[in-house]
């Protein structure tokens, strides 16, 4: 057994299941936002229960999701020991602003919103949901940045087989933190669309399409258009920046072998692997790769064979990731423009076939999202610092294979009965679905409105 190759795999499962839960968490979070927004300046009593209800969804999202990321940080000494020892004084630097101005910002004022709400003021409430979507913004934030400077490091110099933080500043704003920052806010906010529509949906169909879920639901096909509108603006972005600082990734990426001018676009191919080029059929847009890339349609684009050999990702896990995040993102995007063209024509709340759709489209936004993470974290092997250190450099020399191979049992145990426990909550709560029937001192609401 390879100790590397399992500590790998080990991390890879970890973060994949952690990961299902902050695009939730940052999607729900400024939906409830803008709920909140809605009661405040207008006093509607629909908005406030509409609230109520994500935000008991919500709360279930971030507890899972505290609780399976906690093992990560753990990872970092114990199985990736050189890697810390290399990074430690860059990579604790955000990590630790996530938890003091991030973590505890959103956990702080979440509890004063399920515990206080109803006894503070409409603005203390509606700040308080502000608070909780900063947090989570904040969170992903400091953790992009971490995982950026992986990518496209700066700020630095390495002393003593150490890489040392010499410009906070240009660590923090590393050329890829904003692109990735952006793309990954634009797909939490598709995600938790989705997951409102899909919910909403449901209840429609149930014949329990209260008000709240109306508002819902016509909120969130709005925010599934915009999302997805947004994905594509800042995946262009970050493609483009990846083409400009990881060219072998973005070779592997887009299946290119040969340095050639003009380069295509595939829209669909059979797989390259490490020994060879795309074979059989595939369909093609001329040129258009090196448009999109450098805004020039006869501009050069590096080929793998420019660079060693060892120095090549994984060629059709990378290649295969990245066509198939953005299939899955053209099926959300026309998924939401069915709904948003329903909502112009007042048909939404009528059209059993989209709410089906919009049931069984629920798990797009997660696969994307998992499918963009494999692109960008496997194109960066075989490096865990791109350009600095190696991933089999990375691990703990003092780990065996066998405690990795008895840990993944662990945790994939731990994990299957913590996934069992977040659907379980999940669906207790959409059963209950939102309030029906205002509070007796529902116009209460409006005496609060600053």
């Amino acid at each position: 057994m390879d100790a590397v190759w399992l500590a790998r795999l080990q991390f890879s499962l970890t973060v994949m299941f952690h990961f299902l839960f902050p695009p939730i968490s940052i999607g729900l979070g400024f939906l409830v936002f803008l709920l909140e927004t809605a009661r405040w300046r207008t006093g509607r009593d629909v908005y406030r229960r509409a609230s109520d209800f994500w935000l008991k969804l919500f709360a279930v999202n971030f507890a899972v999701g505290v609780a399976s990321g906690i093992v990560m940080e753990f990872e970092f000494g114990t199985n990736w020991a050189g890697y810390s020892r290399f990074v430690g004084d860059i990579f604790g630097a955000p990590l630790a602003a996530e938890g003091v101005f991030a973590f505890f910002l959103e956990s702080g004022f979440l509890g004063l919103l399920l515990l206080g709400r109803k006894r503070i003021s409409s603005f203390v409430r509606w700040f308080a949901s502000a608070m909780v979507s900063l947090g989570t913004v904040l969170s992903a934030f400091w953790i992009l940045v971490a995982n950026s400077w992986m990518q496209t490091p700066a700020g630095y110099k390495v002393e003593g087989g150490r890489a040392v933080l010499t410009d906070f500043v240009a660590a923090v704003f590393n050329p890829s933190t904003l692109p990735r920052f952006a793309h990954t806010l634009s797909a939490a906010l598709c995600m938790g669309a989705f997951l409102m529509a899909g919910i909403c949906s449901w209840l429609f169909l149930k014949g329990r399409g209260s008000d709240a879920a109306r508002a819902s639901l016509r909120l969130a096909v709005v925010a599934a258009f915009a999302g997805c509108a947004l994905v594509f603006l800042s995946g262009d972005r970050h493609a483009r920046q990846v083409a400009h600082t990881q060219d072998a990734k973005f070779a592997a990426m887009e299946g290119i072998y040969s340095t050639q001018k003009g380069a295509p676009l595939i829209l669909f191919s059979l797989p390259p692997t490490q020994q060879g080029p795309r074979q059989g059929p595939e369909i093609v847009v001329t040129n258009l790769t090196s448009a999109l890339a450098f805004g020039n349609f006869q501009a050069p684009i590096r080929g793998l064979e420019e660079f060693p050999v060892d120095q090549w990702p994984p060629v059709a896990v990378t290649f295969l990731a990245f066509h198939n995040m953005v299939i899955v993102g053209n099926l959300m995007a026309l998924v939401a423009l069915a709904g948003l063209v329903l909502l112009l024509a007042r048909r939404l709340e009528t059209a059993r076939w989209w709410q089906r759709l919009a049931i069984a489209s629920v798990p797009l936004p997660m696969i994307a999202i998992q499918l963009g993470w494999t692109t960008a974290e496997v194109g960066r092997q075989p490096w865990i610092v791109y350009g600095l250190m190696r991933t089999k450099d990375a691990v703990s020399k003092v780990v065996a294979a066998p405690a990795i191979l008895f840990s993944i049992v662990l945790f994939s145990a731990i994990y299957l009965c913590l996934g069992a426990l977040w659907l379980f909550l999940l669906g207790r709560e959409i059963a209950h679905g939102p309030e029906t029937e205002s509070r007796p001192d529902g116009a209460g609401e409006a005496r609060h409105v600053a």
